[in-house]
């Protein structure tokens, strides 16, 4: 296959290919070159010197000269190649980073000096300019080149990179573009060869005596060697001369640094965690593209040096013994090995014995334990591209055999693919190729489409893309194109008969509502990635020749457009292909395809169809491709089972949110009717339809749809966020369309079943309807407050730490209504929030003052608000008393009927719904309302409920009980004897009876039962009705003394002394305490004699 004139990449010198300066003063400008020059390039191009001189017994002078003089590589481009990054940096690290850029400067700035070419020898010195205050630093160049091709550099800088440094960049160019300025000498050698002896021998007294620190020990022992008559060196004949060029056996390729890409590439993926480990591999595989366009051997060289690194990656064995997976990042990586090598083994001009020798190596890697698998169930023997005339078994069915696939099979099978088709040659030949020009009649049917275009068939679609993207590979840009036309009317052909087929079928499949998968495994996603190199060649025939299309896209770096332009298809009148592109983009991604197996592979699948997407983002849409667009919209409606928006999908085909969504918006400014009927029926997610009811939720979609299914959906969580993601783009375009709009709302209601969702939607729609500036749009602003009811309803049940954030803005979006919607809510609650949530936000909310600012009430209907949100918070309450009733006690203190109504709920619920520490809680509001009898009611009501034992002295209600009786005390001797007996009857911890008595043997003014002021006098512990208190208490000290003792140990001996210090304080209230201690210290000494210690203690304490 003849080689095209590629295009020069990005940051490559401009300038013809090969440089005219230096060619000889004897040529002026326009006159031919001499026949000696012309014979001289083509020698020096493909001989080695040495088959040169072995071809020919004598070489004058002048042609050894002109033939050494042609043999430095004549194209800057190459030079550029090796010396670049495999990516274009930013322009402000352009010097920095690009050793290219920083040599052409150096050039520029006049840095070479002293250039002298010896033979196949060229050297030099580069003077490049130190930083602020450093000197000035001088880098020695030495390049060695043979047949147009540089085979070894050295420089003093020690460069530890890839590629060639700057400043063999600078002496490079330098000969290229001043070539007449540089001295050029012959092969040492044959300097040599005119020397006499004497000559001789001067020529190396001179050479040790310039050198001698350096070369001495290694002259005295070639001296010892050439006179010893036996030795080695005296058997060889002739003489080694490094500047003679290679030899014939020497293969004839660019100078690589093998060790140093070993080395870093084994240090990058050692750094694999870091995202610049990655982008800098990437830049890798992108500089082995660029040398297989460049038809630069060392392109499947540097790939084989960078696999067997990867092999040798640690991690693979880890991941292999633990049984994980790999990361995502590494996953990427081996990906586009895999894919690289598939462009390697298909070349099209390899030799025979290359492809063996990489299928070799390939086989030996396939075999290892740490090769990693391919991702996905997809099949390595797929159908053909032939006309489909009917559904396809389900993968259940055609995902079959369990053959180990690694990353490697693709470009194993590739192995066997051949280039040698005639059918094949002439498409990749010729631009007019047609019925008319091929041989055999016969077979014309099954070779070209009815407009007499050529087809390729008989292969795997992935297959034949992979044919086109290793064409482009290996620079055959012109036969990719060719080759990817007919793949495209091969598409067309398949899909006219697939709507035929689905046409006579159409009537049958929608009475049954569903069908089987039509295509078992999806080209978007898929391992060999189909559709991106297919709309990858065409996009870059349509670009600029200055532009190129990046082949790992840096997701980091800012989007540049591209100017595409509309290239004719030859043989295809009124086509481009930016048409055809775009075409063949929206095919891939509107197939209906199952999803693949595993987590990664179904990742791939959504990041292949972003850039996908991002591709088709950065063409401008003009009226040409309007129509396409249309059309291609069009035939996905009609599509059936072969489209994924067909009518009748495949339960768990994979869904069309993010096609539909970048098709929404393209299609909206030319043709929004054909936009909303293609985005509303891309908002189907079947496989959830089944396990849910549009309303209800699903709380673990996964349980409903994995068990006993096939595939495992993982990314199911990514692609609901994707249909929301559409759902919001169209509910923002419909705003004024009140018809579009609840067309949205019901295929919102319909097919999102996750609340989180819905209530975003929600919250995306009231913001809309809501702009800082201008009038509300009230249809907008109703569909939001429908969403929002419909994800309260949904979570009523199944509560979710997002609720109180739900139910606020709810209230927010019915108030921007108005308050007949504000009203509903209130009315309906109890089919939408919680008691409590009704009580403490919704009513509390609805009523208060920016709330009613805000809507812009008069009085009668804010008092109609006021009303509703009091029956709301008194409906509450008798629902749930325990959280509801003191909400609603101070939502209805302004009025008197609702509030009298809220504190019977109270007591009507004190028997059974309320516990002591709620009722305690709104006893303590009564207080502060000043209703002291009220909250000493409620205080009798919580203290019946309470039992405090005689070891809880920190009881949670201690508090609330001192309160409680210095609010009896408060009020009066009659509602402090009440009180007694209820405190004996529920209180047994004797500390805290005691202090409660005196607290009450104080004098404590308060209130009548009438609220007059008064003092009241102190109460004697004594009498009546404190007597009886002062009996409990003395009691629980003798009880829980006892109890004490029965298990007591040494180290609490103390503090049992300092219980009864506690206990005598208290018994000496009475008027007898004296004798009643006394007695019962005497009772413990004889009931506990056996501890004597704790006994000694009693008695040096009390006596």
């Amino acid at each position: 296959m003849d080689p095209p004139a590629a295009k020069r990449s990005r940051g490559c010198p401009a300038g013809p290919e090969e440089r005219e300066a230096g060619a000889g003063a004897a040529r002026g400008r326009g006159r031919p070159e001499a026949l000696l020059d012309l014979s001289a390039k083509r020698v020096a191009e493909s001989w080695a010197f040495e088959q040169v001189e072995e071809r020919f017994s004598r070489v004058p002078e002048p042609v050894q000269k002109r033939i050494v003089f042609w043999s430095f590589p004549r194209s800057e481009r190459e030079i550029c190649m090796y010396s670049s990054l495999g990516y274009q940096p930013p322009e402000a690290e352009q010097d920095a980073r690009v050793p290219f850029a920083r040599g052409l400067h150096l050039l520029q700035s006049g840095a070479v000096d002293r250039v002298l070419q010896v033979g196949f020898h060229l050297s030099g010195n580069i003077r490049e300019p130190g930083g602020p205050g450093e000197p000035e630093r001088l880098h020695h160049v030495s390049i060695s080149f043979d047949r147009c091709k540089i085979t070894s550099v050295s420089c003093g800088c020690d460069n530890r990179d890839l590629f060639y440094c700057a400043h063999v960049v600078a002496l490079s160019l330098y000969r290229i573009r001043h070539a007449g300025q540089v001295e050029l000498r012959l092969p040492i050698s044959e300097t040599l060869s005119q020397m006499n002896r004497d000559q001789l021998q001067k020529f190396v007294q001179y050479l040790i005596s310039a050198h001698h620190t350096e070369v001495l020990p290694t002259a005295q022992r070639l001296a010892d060697e050439i006179l010893l008559l036996g030795s080695e060196i005296n058997l060889v004949h002739g003489a080694p001369d490094p500047t003679a060029g290679a030899s014939i056996e020497d293969a004839n390729c660019w100078h690589l640094d093998e060790e140093q890409i070993q080395e870093q590439v084994k240090q990058l993926l050692s750094n694999g965690g870091y995202y610049g480990a990655s982008q800098q591999l990437r830049s890798m595989f992108s500089k082995v593209r660029e040398m297989l366009r460049m038809r630069d051997s060392n392109g499947a060289r540097m790939l084989t040096l960078m696999t067997e690194q990867f092999l040798q990656d640690p991690r693979l064995a880890l991941w292999r013994q633990q049984g994980a997976g790999m990361t995502d990042k590494c996953r990427q990586l081996w990906d586009e090995l895999g894919a690289l090598w598939v462009c390697v083994v298909l070349s099209p001009h390899c030799k025979p014995e290359e492809r063996a020798g990489w299928l070799q190596l390939l086989r030996k890697w396939d075999k290892l334990a740490v090769c990693p698998l391919e991702e996905g169930n997809y099949s390595f023997d797929g159908p053909s591209l032939q006309p489909t005339t009917g559904p396809c078994p389900g993968p259940e069915v055609a995902a079959t055999g369990s053959c180990r696939h690694t990353v490697f099979g693709r470009a194993l099978q590739a192995g066997r693919l051949h280039w040698s088709d005639t059918h094949l040659q002439r498409i990749l030949t010729s631009d007019t190729y047609g019925p008319s020009l091929r041989g055999g009649a016969g077979s014309d049917k099954l070779a070209f489409d009815p407009q007499g275009r050529p087809l390729w068939l008989d292969e795997p679609f992935p297959t034949a893309c992979a044919r086109v993207d290793t064409l482009r590979a290996h620079g055959y840009p012109r036969q990719a194109l060719r080759l990817a036309s007919a793949i495209v009317n091969t598409l067309r052909l398949q899909r006219r008969q697939q709507l035929e087929s689905y046409r006579q079928q159409k009537k049958e499949l929608l009475q049954k509502g569903s069908t089987s998968i039509t295509n078992t495994e999806g080209w978007v996603g898929h391992p060999l990635d189909p559709i991106g190199c297919l709309t990858r060649a065409l996009l870059e025939a349509s670009c600029p020749e200055e532009e190129t299309l990046p082949h790992y896209p840096d997701p980091g770096l800012e989007k540049r457009k591209v100017a595409y332009q509309h290239v004719p298809v030859p043989g295809s009148p009124g086509e481009s292909y930016l048409a055809l592109a775009l075409e063949v983009a929206l095919l891939g991604l509107g197939q209906q395809r199952a999803l693949p197996e595993g987590l990664y592979a179904q990742d791939k699948v959504v990041r292949s169809e972003e850039q996908l997407l991002a591709l088709l983002e950065e063409v401008e849409l003009d009226e040409r491709l309007a129509q396409v667009l249309r059309k291609q919209a069009t035939l996905l409606l009609e599509g059936g089972p072969f489209s994924g928006f067909g009518e009748v999908l495949f339960r768990e085909s994979a869904p069309m949110h993010t096609c539909a969504r970048y098709l929404f918006t393209a299609l909206l400014p030319h043709d929004p009717d054909l936009a909303y009927r293609l985005a509303l029926r891309a908002m189907r997610l079947p496989v959830l339809e089944t396990t849910c009811v549009a309303g209800e939720p699903h709380p673990m979609p996964l349980d409903s749809i994995l068990n006993n299914r096939f595939p495992r959906w993982f990314i199911l969580g990514h692609l609901e966020t994707r249909q929301c993601e559409l759902a919001s783009a169209m509910l923002t375009a419909a705003k004024g369309d009140p018809k579009w709009l609840h067309a949205v709302l019901g295929s919102i209601q319909q097919n999102i079943h996750s609340p989180a969702l819905l209530f975003k939607l929600a919250q995306d729609a009231c913001k809309t309807a809501t702009p800082a500036s201008g009038p509300p749009d009230a249809t907008l602003l109703g569909l939001a407050l429908e969403l929002g009811l419909q994800v309260m309803r949904m979570t009523l049940k199944t509560m979710t730490w997002r609720r109180r954030e739900m139910v606020r803005w709810l209230v927010t979006c019915a108030t921007e209504i108005g308050a007949p919607a504000l009203m509903n809510i209130m009315q309906n609650w109890y089919s939408l929030f919680t008691p409590l949530e009704a009580a403490t936000i919704v009513a509390s909310t609805g009523t208060a003052q920016g709330t009613l600012l805000r809507l812009h009430l008069d009085v009668p209907r804010r008092e109609e608000l006021w009303a509703c949100a009091r029956t709301l918070a008194l409906q509450c309450a008798m629902k749930d008393p325990q959280n509801c009733a003191l909400p609603a006690l101070t939502l209805c203190e302004k009025n008197h009927a609702a509030f009298e109504a809220a504190y019977q709920i109270v007591l009507d619920a004190a028997a059974g719904g309320l516990d002591h520490a709620h009722l305690f809680t709104v006893a303590r509001y009564m207080e502060h309302r000043g209703l002291p009898l009220r909250a000493y009611k409620l205080a009798t009501l919580a203290l019946a409920q309470l039992s405090i034992a005689s070891n809880q002295d920190s009881h949670p209600a201690v508090n609330d009980v001192l309160w409680a009786c210095s609010l009896s005390h408060s009020l009066g001797r009659h509602e402090l004897s009440a009180l007694v007996p209820l405190i004996i009857r529920s209180v047994h911890c004797a500390p805290m009876l005691s202090d409660i008595l005196r607290r009450w043997t104080l004098p404590a003014p308060g209130l009548g039962p009438l609220g007059a002021r008064r003092a009241s006098k102190p109460l004697g512990a004594d009498r009546a009705p404190l007597c009886q208190l002062l009996d409990a208490a003395v009691a629980a000290y003798v009880a829980t003394s006892h109890s004490r003792l029965t298990h007591i140990s040494p180290r609490h001996y103390g503090d049992f002394i300092e219980f009864l210090g506690k206990a005598r304080e208290t018994f000496l209230l009475a008027p007898d305490g004296h004798l009643q201690f006394a007695q019962f210290l005497e009772n413990l000494k004889q009931t506990y004699k056996g501890k004597k210690k704790l006994m000694l203690l009693v008695r040096e304490r009390f006596g």
